[in-house]
């Protein structure tokens, strides 16, 4: 719950301290990221949430700023830019008072710690920050050990260091996860180094399920479902001929790289199309990016506990399916899918992160549907009626154009939600996220910023140059924009 008026004006009068750090700096975010990085270790195990105010003096007069709910947003992102593993819980809010605004950063006590920044465990120790020592990561080791409650973070009781390929952790995954500064002074044993990554619990002298899945010679021993089956069928149902199988299995460090691979090279496929005498462009049945995407979600997000399914990863002649173990999880449902973001395998999420399969938390669905919408492919659909399964579907491109009767070729991403009422089962198909959205997300940049850049735009929006050309030339169709000046140093009209 937010801090009231004077609450917060406790807080600006009071010094500041192990829950309180004040800034006058608006785009500091590598301050505002160490900030939130201490506040969720919580070292001295307060239990209370750290407060970031931002608009304020060391000795808490305010500066008179103003923020927008884009600031906001912006701030809010830090979660999930993928450089604090695992990622707080926190909310951004503002409070005005007569003197200016304040931006209120609030960051609950995390129980998967320790937290890292960019692989740099921050604490608080009262009003300064400081990088933690071997002694206080070890207690922060052990708080999360005993907070521990996602399935990942549980220990394999029936499974031993043998069990874990030790070079692979020290050789592979350790200097992707740990900044070279902090490997540098690092004198731990490997088994403590483990436990600080939540890879091993030392309290039962076990690897973790997490540690299972990335570093164990087999997985599939203690996690008989934990791989991917892949099949492709010459037709469009399971009864038609099976022309190619594979099942990626291992740990995580061999499997995706191994999964990545086969989907950039085996099921994207590039022929020339005919545009013209003169021209041919190339065409793509799948974007390979796309289904990269969702096939490294789906090992991120499936429900290892008690599931011995694999992930189901087939192909037909006209779409691919993944069927993964596991539906919508946590704080997300099918009103707030794809925008909210919850994980039932943080540690996983931390995992892919640092080895670089995780670039943002919680835009994979976007990112999908531009990469299907910049190939002229039909919207993922999204099909959630299962409580035991979530399933994805993207149609093959080559088939759409090859006589397929399709008007739809939005970024609009489908949730198609099965509900059964007796024997009467009925479709409903929301949607979730579409161009107009997007047209007043443009406008609203072009509003608060007349000189903004395609390039920013696309950064902001999570899409490419290309999107926001054709939008912008559908805006100026519409009559809502204009140009005035060149196109380098020139600046945007918005007329609507």
């Amino acid at each position: 719950m937010p801090l009231t008026k004077e609450e917060i004006r406790s807080l600006l009068n009071d010094i500041e301290n192990e829950r309180v750090e004040r800034t006058i700096s608006t785009d500091n975010t590598t301050k505002m990221s160490e900030a939130i990085c201490s506040f969720a270790n919580d070292i001295r195990d307060t239990k209370k949430p750290g407060y970031f105010i931002i608009g304020a003096y060391d000795d808490g007069k305010l500066d008179g700023m103003k923020f927008s709910d884009r600031d906001l947003r912006e701030y809010a992102g830090l979660r999930n830019t993928g450089n604090i593993l695992p990622p707080p819980a926190m909310m951004v809010y503002k409070e005005t008072f007569d003197d200016g605004e304040v931006a209120i950063i609030e960051v609950q006590p995390s129980e998967d710690t320790p937290v890292r920044y960019k692989g740099v465990v921050w604490i608080r120790i009262g009003a300064r920050k400081a990088v933690a020592n071997t002694e206080e990561e070890r207690i922060l080791v052990e708080k999360g050990q005993a907070h521990s409650s996602s399935f990942d973070g549980r220990p394999c009781r029936e499974a031993t260091l043998d069990d874990l390929d030790v070079d692979l952790f020290k050789n592979d995954y350790l200097p992707k996860a740990v900044s070279p500064q902090t490997l540098a002074r690092d004198h731990r044993s490997v088994v403590q180094q483990m436990a600080s990554l939540r890879l091993y619990d030392t309290r039962f002298n076990c690897p973790t399920y997490a540690g299972i899945l990335l570093l164990a010679h087999n997985p599939q021993y203690f996690i008989p479902g934990a791989y991917i089956q892949y099949v492709r069928f010459s037709g469009t149902t399971r009864a038609t001929k099976v022309v190619k199988e594979n099942k990626f299995t291992g740990n995580l460090i061999t499997m995706l790289k191994e999964l990545e691979y086969f989907i950039k090279y085996s099921i994207e496929n590039k022929r020339p199309e005919f545009v013209s005498v003169l021209r041919e462009e190339p065409r793509i049945n799948y974007p390979w990016e796309a289904i990269r995407e969702l096939a490294m979600n789906s090992v991120m997000h499936r429900a290892y506990n008690g599931n011995n399914s694999p992930i189901k990863f087939y192909e037909y002649s006209d779409r691919i399916e993944i069927d993964n173990p596991g539906n919508l999880y946590g704080k997300v449902n099918v009103e707030n899918f794809p925008d909210e973001t919850d994980y039932r395998n943080p540690n996983i999420a931390e995992i892919m992160a640092n080895l670089g399969y995780v670039n943002r938390f919680g835009s994979g669905v976007n990112t999908v549907a531009s990469l299907l919408e910049e190939n002229g492919s039909r919207p993922a659909e999204f099909l959630l009626g299962d409580m035991t399964t979530f399933k994805v579907v993207v149609a093959n491109a080559d088939v759409i154009d090859n006589g397929t009767n399709v008007t739809v070729k939005k970024p609009n991403v489908i949730v198609n939600v099965i509900e059964k009422e007796g024997d009467v089962i009925d479709n409903v198909t929301v949607n979730v996220d579409g161009d107009v959205s997007r047209k007043e997300q443009i406008l609203s940049l072009m509003r608060h910023d007349k000189r903004i850049s395609v390039k920013q735009m696309a950064a902001k929006l999570g899409v490419t140059s290309r999107t926001i050309f054709r939008e912008i030339d559908i805006l100026k169709s519409e009559g809502k924009i204009g140009r005035e000046g060149s196109d380098k140093s020139g600046t945007w009209i918005v007329t609507e």
